[in-house]
């Protein structure tokens, strides 16, 4: 089964063998499921029925400002950034040839988080509205990103080379948010606070008109590139002989994962770990081929932020424990985890 995608008149194509299908269609019903089991479920629960019957513009009653304006976008807010964060993190890994890579472990998150707390802490009460914080977030990974690859950059770029460096410039952006959030008022510092913990609380559909297009855009664009992806496997020079474009084709790439993990970011603040875990869990589902895999890294993790979120909400009620506590909970031990597998390599 060959899926074709074309792009300013080019034509791509690659293999999906039915056993990856058949899985990548059970994660998209998990997720559409999803939909609706995370408006259903909370301090009170309502019947799906009723859910998807508000959903499609059919059901009345008192549940109804309870789920359109509260559980309905927060459940799709999460799928939408959890999508994001997935294909953001494939992206980079296959980028780098390094399981390690996520947005958050080299830094790209901590750029971002960066510049996020430092708009909401000097612009956002001045002339310069709020809906300027997802431009922020990305100027602040895009110059990280490239922050990151010069430093790196020696006769070349080595895997291990940039994830050294990038979590060491993480550790530098984790200083300089907690600086400026010290500094700052304590109103600016309790909205910052709020902000870096990374929680969906208070999630809006105005959230949802940022992220879907650019999940829904980018997620197609980066298939575009997944020959290309699988060619740099196998290192630079093969690459090159079988026809990649490297510089162009790592720019995009770089481009599409700096953006997807940046509007992430902006919109719910610094999940971490979710770009590093959703693409070893596809990898078990459907394989190495990034074709199938970065469509099942977006699907895996828009579904492990909704659980993230969903057990924030519901077992700890009344207290709202933010979703990036519980992702750091388990993707913690799971780097660990990465470390001591591919210590030979380091």
């Amino acid at each position: 089964m060959k899926p074709v995608l074309t792009f300013r008149g080019k034509t791509a194509s690659f293999k999906m063998e039915k056993r990856m299908v058949w899985r990548l269609a059970l994660l998209l019903a998990a997720v559409l499921c999803a939909c609706v089991l995370g408006p259903s479920l909370g301090n009170k629960i309502i019947h799906p029925i009723e859910v998807i019957q508000i959903m499609f513009g059919t059901g009345t009653g008192g549940d109804y400002f309870i789920i359109n304006n509260s559980r309905l976008p927060r459940t799709l807010v999460s799928l939408l950034v959890g999508a994001a964060l997935g294909v953001s993190g494939v992206i980079l890994q296959g980028v780098v040839r390094n399981p390690l890579a996520a947005p958050d472990i080299i830094g790209i998150t901590g750029g971002a988080s960066v510049a996020a707390i430092a708009f909401l802490t000097y612009a956002a009460g001045s002339s310069v509205g709020i809906k300027w914080l997802p431009v922020a977030a990305i100027t602040g990974a895009l110059l990280m990103s490239i922050l990151l690859y010069v430093l790196a950059w020696k006769k070349g770029v080595t895997p291990i080379r940039l994830v050294l460096i990038g979590i060491g410039i993480a550790a530098i952006m984790s200083a300089g948010t907690t600086f400026m959030i010290v500094a700052s008022s304590s109103v600016a510092a309790g909205q910052a606070y709020l902000w870096l913990t990374g929680s969906i609380y208070g999630a809006s559909w105005e959230d949802i008109y940022i992220m879907f297009p650019v999940v829904f855009l980018l997620t197609p664009f980066a298939l575009v590139f997944s020959k290309s992806l699988n060619a740099q496997q196998f290192g630079d020079d093969t690459a090159e002989g079988l026809g990649v474009r490297m510089q162009r084709d790592r720019f995009t790439l770089l481009f599409i994962s700096v953006v997807l993990a940046g509007t992430a970011v902006a919109v719910v603040g610094a999940i971490g770990f979710v770009g590093l875990i959703a693409p070893h869990i596809a990898r078990v589902l459907v394989g190495r081929t990034f074709g199938g895999l970065i469509t099942a890294s977006a699907l895996v993790g828009a579904l492990l932020l909704f659980a993230a979120d969903v057990t924030a909400r519901t077992i700890f009620y009344p207290i709202d424990v933010p979703a990036g506590v519980f992702t750091a909970g388990v993707g913690a031990p799971f780097f660990l985890y990465l470390l001591y597998r591919n210590r030979n390599q380091l």
